[in-house]
């Protein structure tokens, strides 16, 4: 039987998605659930599996190539065993063939070149089309050097050869995350009448609370009691006094939001990402850690759905992970808000009088003008201030 192997139905938000790396080549044994190719949309990297094992029998569908809902990348043969599909593949293909698909094959005889001869960076050896375009770039840009004009001078200097050598340039596509994160943060720029408003916080009390009870807080719960947790807390109560900055613009309407759904950023090597974090108002301080901690964890793999990576009312960005001592950040569209962290330093305050020294953190409120006042917005992070510098405020509601 040939299954075809589809791309999912897509959220509306998302239209297309861009072909990954393929985990398998024609020939290779897939087993059920198991990875084939990757997708990345403007979202998240999504995996596509194999809903039947057998062999995969074709590819329509290269790397960087552009798909849509439902289109058929390449079809599995679950009656053919793996070793006679491959025995029936390898026959058929010229030697060394097996290191490229169809589609890179047609490139390289077209341009007389062997499969042997081109660097391979794909899986197991095998040539991606990239691979073959730098091939071919080297050997255009390698003749255009061997013709410039000798050195004038006997005793040219190999350093002013080896700088001239070294003044390339790469010219490399954004990918579609990175793409879409210029598009929505100019869209914020060029929409949204943003202002920031800073305070800075003692987080002696917090750290006082923290180094308490973290140890009874991560044997009972199986998480360590970190910072995230606080500052979610603190911005849920400071968005229930003041609602607008919980809201969202929709043309001529401003739209409120009863639900506090919290987006975390998170730094990953495809770049920015922000999963949500839904009803934060009704999650412990355990099931805030624990989120978060998965949210990030799958951030880094790639593992985040769609549906974690949509919708959100307020945002959490936390520079000081990086060392950032003071920042003014940038909208997450079409959300009215976002509260920037920072790093933690000691500082010399005025307590009652005397100087001392307290471990003080930057805070910045980067709001949309259009729809939250000036005064809500320091409100607003002084509400998170006296939240923070009295974490008992929050079992108290107070």
């Amino acid at each position: 039987m040939q299954v075809e192997l589809k791309v999912p139905v897509l959220p509306e938000s998302v239209t297309e998605g861009t072909l990954g790396e393929w985990h398998k080549k024609v020939g290779d044994s897939v087993a059920v659930d198991e990875n084939v190719v990757d997708l990345e949309t403007d979202k998240v990297v999504l995996e596509i599996v194999a809903t039947n094992a057998g062999i995969l029998r074709s590819i329509a569908f290269e790397t960087g190539d552009t798909v849509k809902n439902e289109d058929v990348l390449g079809v599995i043969n679950t009656d053919v065993p793996a070793t006679a599909e491959a025995q029936v593949s390898e026959s058929k293909d010229t030697p060394g063939a097996q290191k490229a698909s169809p589609a890179v094959r047609k490139l390289i005889n077209e341009n007389d070149l062997s499969v042997d001869e081109i660097k391979a960076t794909g899986k197991k050896g095998q040539v991606l089309k990239e691979d073959v375009q730098r091939h071919l770039q080297a050997k255009t840009v390698a003749p255009a050097r061997q013709e410039l004009p000798a050195s004038t001078s006997p005793t040219a200097s190999p350093a002013t050869e080896i700088s001239s050598a070294g003044r390339n340039d790469r010219r490399v596509p954004m990918s579609r995350l990175r793409a879409k994160i210029a598009e929505r943060l100019k869209q914020a720029q060029n929409t949204a009448a943003m202002l920031t408003t800073f305070n800075e916080v003692n987080l002696k009390p917090l750290m006082d609370t923290r180094a308490k009870y973290k140890e009874a807080f991560e044997q009972t719960h199986g998480v360590k009691l970190g910072m995230m947790s606080f500052f979610t807390r603190a911005s849920v109560e400071a968005l229930k006094r003041f609602p607008a900055v919980n809201a969202s613009v929709d043309g001529d309407d401003i739209v409120y939001h009863d639900y506090f759904d919290i987006g975390i950023a998170v730094s990953s090597e495809r770049g920015l990402v922000v999963p949500i974090l839904r009803d934060a108002d009704q999650l412990s301080y355990a099931d805030i850690e624990k989120t978060i901690r998965s949210m990030g964890e799958r951030a880094q793999t790639g593992k985040l759905g769609i549906d974690e990576l949509t919708g959100g009312t307020f945002s959490i960005t936390n520079g000081g992970v990086f060392g950032s001592m003071l920042s003014t950040p940038i909208l997450n569209p079409p959300q009215s808000a976002i509260l920037g962290m920072h790093s933690i330093q000691q500082r010399a305050v005025v307590i009652e009088g005397d100087i001392v020294a307290r471990p003080m953190m930057y805070l910045a409120l980067t709001y949309d003008h259009r729809i939250v006042d000036g005064k809500e917005a320091v409100q607003f992070l002084v509400t998170i201030k006296n939240t923070l510098e009295d974490p008992t405020r929050l079992l108290l509601g107070i």
